[in-house]
């Protein structure tokens, strides 16, 4: 069967689009436009479904081309602008988006918030520890590649003709201007980088880490011109007291404003019972920073950007919530204002051959500009010339930060629409050339034996089970194993930064004791977390992650339905640790199965010895494996408490002695241990590999346990059932084994 031509395959999907985008137009001009009543908010509801819809279409055509979709949303706003829809149908455009000041400002308004969410996503997506990796060399090609542009901008601004410049206010354009071509857009950065799979290699990081640099740096500079221009004139005294303010307000935000945001979220997340509770805490976080620095003299933009970069620094934020948010963002809020830029950008000015040069001579100087100063950054960064042809290219898009500069410069009367325009071609063509220039500079660059180890330690945490956790919560007693329970626990949070919750579930019956206890546990997890936190600082050569405890006394938190609302508060790891985890017959106590009751994802269960009062210190871990991904996730937490606390660990494989061992058996089993031996040397684990083969799975394991060590980790699955299970191999080892068992239940 022959297959249908592409304009076949697309044609119900251009027709739909098609009748789509004729409902606004037939309904308002069924109801005579802007004369009947509520007309003002149907015209914004047109207007808002017409930049959704194109904007989306064309984003899809520019993702399918290789370009970002960003660009696809303000050809989108050019589309349905005067320089197409205007044109070939000006009485339907003039329907829809009408000159009257009213309708103006109510779409306006819509796409100046959206200004606000698009930083406060840029911020949020800022990862600081990625800066800081890359600092040396991120340092000097964002400053080198933000001062030769900002230069060349500035400069050509004092020399364009007064035609292209608001009256009295050249200096101020021009500092627009140098601003505009001087920071690369991070948002488009980091979507090429990542989409090209270069994101984890060096070069990529120190790209994404100068983008980063770059647009905060630039938000400062904007802030400042932001005063300059309100101010009217470059005064001395205006001047310095805007900087300090500026200044002020970061080292504000960096001290205890990241303290308070931190605090704040994780209140509002773990009190608030309404749904999208947390994304309303962030909405009211990033409008009253905005609202701050725009009481210090400067734009909303700044205090935005900066909002975002505290709620993505905060580890109660989980992947859930950021993905809420960029939906909204993303869905909404960024096709109304790119399509509005796009709209705003008179593209036939540039029929006028005298502007058109201007615009050509503008793209090339931001184009050599960025190269020079990102080429001269690397090189002093210390990085190769390769490397550094890589960095000039990758650095040379704008995208999205520019025309969210330009559209402030003009909605404040700082840029004239000619001027506008140009700066919106100028970053769609930058943009549009970064992608083909960087992926041929790519690939062409080798990779180094460091950069190759730390590439397969990062695919391995991205395959694994302990990187992926955010947020920790363990419930002990007062009693030596919810000691111990809490030192593992510290294990496990130190290595990746988790916040911990301690809930004390003998609170009640022991309340002369809590405060004492309390701070025994607490005592525990933060020796652990400092422990477990210097061991994975000298594995991945970063600083050691703080980890913030909270204590809580809930008794009703031991309700089925109460756990499940914890699980869904972003507790994604239940540690439980208690002195009676037995029953006399063997089996989990029903205590253990109240605890665990209702709580959705993993869990960790520590069964201590049989030995009363005895706080076990084990030097040698045991591990049973035998291929799957339940046995894998015991292994890597095993590995993680070995690492922290520099302990041996043996993986034991059992195989059934029924099972004939032939060599495609045999090539199994070696390659299980294979995979288990570069788990433990990515932590950085004394590990020895054993095979056994046996009819029962429990007996080769208490063997083995028996010679040389003090506790088994062993990953299992939940079963379903009224008590706690685990399988039958678990339920011997419960049974059988008189020491400590912690077993990891996905």
């Amino acid at each position: 069967m022959r297959p249908r031509p592409i304009l076949a395959r697309i044609a119900p999907a251009l027709f739909g689009a098609g009748l789509i985008l004729l409902l606004p137009v037939v309904a308002l001009a069924a109801t005579g436009g802007g004369k009947t009543p509520g007309a003002d908010e149907a015209i914004l509801v047109a207007e808002i479904v017409l930049l959704v819809l194109v904007g989306r279409l064309m984003s899809e055509f520019m993702l399918r081309m290789g370009q970002p979709a960003v660009i696809g949303l303000l050809l989108g706003g050019v589309l349905l602008g005067s320089s197409v829809f205007g044109a070939l149908w000006p009485s339907a455009h003039d329907l829809i988006f009408p000159h009257e000041a009213t309708t103006k400002a109510m779409i306006g308004a819509v796409s100046q918030f959206g200004i606000l969410l698009l930083l406060l996503l840029t911020g949020m997506e800022t990862d600081l520890r990625l800066v800081r990796r890359s600092r040396r060399a991120a340092l000097a090609v964002s400053l080198t590649g933000i001062a030769i542009p900002f230069a060349c901008g500035f400069t050509l601004g004092q020399f364009l003709p007064d035609s292209l410049l608001p009256p009295g206010h050249r200096l101020v354009s021009s500092l627009f201007l140098g601003t505009a071509l001087s920071i690369s857009s991070v948002k488009i950065v980091a979507a090429v980088v990542r989409e090209m799979k270069f994101m984890r290699r060096n070069l990529g990081q120190v790209i994404v880490a100068s983008a980063i640099i770059e647009d905060s740096v630039g938000w400062v500079i904007i802030a400042v011109t932001f005063g300059i221009a309100q101010n009217g004139t470059l005064d001395a005294l205006s001047l310095a007291r805007t900087v300090g303010g500026v200044l002020l307000f970061l080292l504000a935000s960096f001290t205890i404003g990241q303290y308070v945001v931190f605090r704040l979220i994780r209140w509002v997340n773990d009190t608030f019972r309404s749904e999208f509770a947390v994304i309303s805490c962030i909405l009211v976080i990033m409008g009253g920073m905005a609202l701050v620095t725009y009481g210090l003299g400067v734009q909303t933009v700044l205090g935005a950007f900066v909002a975002g970069i505290l709620i993505g620094e905060s580890p109660i934020l989980t992947e859930h919530i950021q993905e809420q948010l960029r939906g909204l963002v993303a869905a909404l809020f960024m096709p109304v204002f790119f399509g509005q830029a796009g709209i705003a950008a008179d593209l036939t000015i540039l029929k006028q051959p005298q502007l058109l040069m201007l615009t050509g001579v503008i793209v090339l100087i931001a184009s050599v500009g960025k190269f020079s100063g990102a080429f001269l950054g690397g090189t002093l960064g210390g990085m190769s010339v390769k490397e550094s042809l890589a960095l000039g290219c990758g650095m040379n898009a704008r995208g999205s930060t520019e025309v969210i500069v330009a559209t402030l410069g003009l909605s404040l009367g700082l840029l004239t629409q000619s001027l506008f325009t140009m700066i919106v071609a100028m970053a769609v063509i930058t943009t549009m050339a970064m992608p083909p220039m960087l992926r041929a500079a790519l690939a062409r660059l080798p990779l180094g034996k460091e950069e190759q180890a730390r590439l397969e330690r990062e695919e391995m945490d991205a395959r694994g089970f302990v990187a992926k956790l955010e947020r920790l919560l363990l419930e002990v007693d007062g009693s030596a194993n919810g000691k111990f329970a809490s030192r593992l626990a510290g294990y496990l949070a130190g290595a990746r930064g988790m916040p911990t919750t301690v809930v004390r579930v003998d609170a009640q019956s022991k309340a002369a004791e809590t405060e004492a206890a309390d701070d025994s546990h607490e005592r525990q997890i933060k020796e652990g977390a400092k422990e477990s936190a210097d061991a994975t600082s000298q594995i991945e050569d970063e600083k050691p992650r703080h980890v913030d405890i909270t204590t809580r006394i809930e008794p009703e938190i031991r309700k089925p339905e109460a756990m499940a609302e914890m699980s869904r508060k972003g507790f994604d790891f239940l540690f439980v640790g208690i002195a009676d985890a037995r029953d006399p017959s063997g089996e989990f106590s029903r205590r253990i199965t109240e605890l665990v009751d209702g709580f959705e994802g993993p869990l960790g269960v520590l069964v201590p010895p049989d030995r009363a009062n005895h706080e076990p210190q084990p030097d040698s871990i045991l591990v049973p494996v035998n291929g799957t991904d339940v046995s894998r996730r015991g292994a890597e937490v095993a590995f993680v408490l070995a690492s922290a606390a520099q302990m041996n660990v043996t993986a034991l494989y059992v195989s059934p002695s029924t099972v004939r061992r032939g060599q495609l058996v045999r090539r199994n089993e070696e390659a299980v241990l294979k995979d288990i031996s570069r788990l433990a040397a990515r932590y950085r684990v004394r590990l020895r590999t054993q095979i056994e083969s046996h009819d029962l799975t429990d007996a080769p394991i208490l063997k083995e346990a028996l010679k040389r060590h003090d506790l088994i980790v062993m990953g299992v699955s939940r079963r379903s059932g009224d008590g706690l299970f685990f399988g039958n191999t678990a339920s011997a080892l419960l049974k059988k084994w008189k020491g400590a068992i912690l077993f990891v239940a996905s």
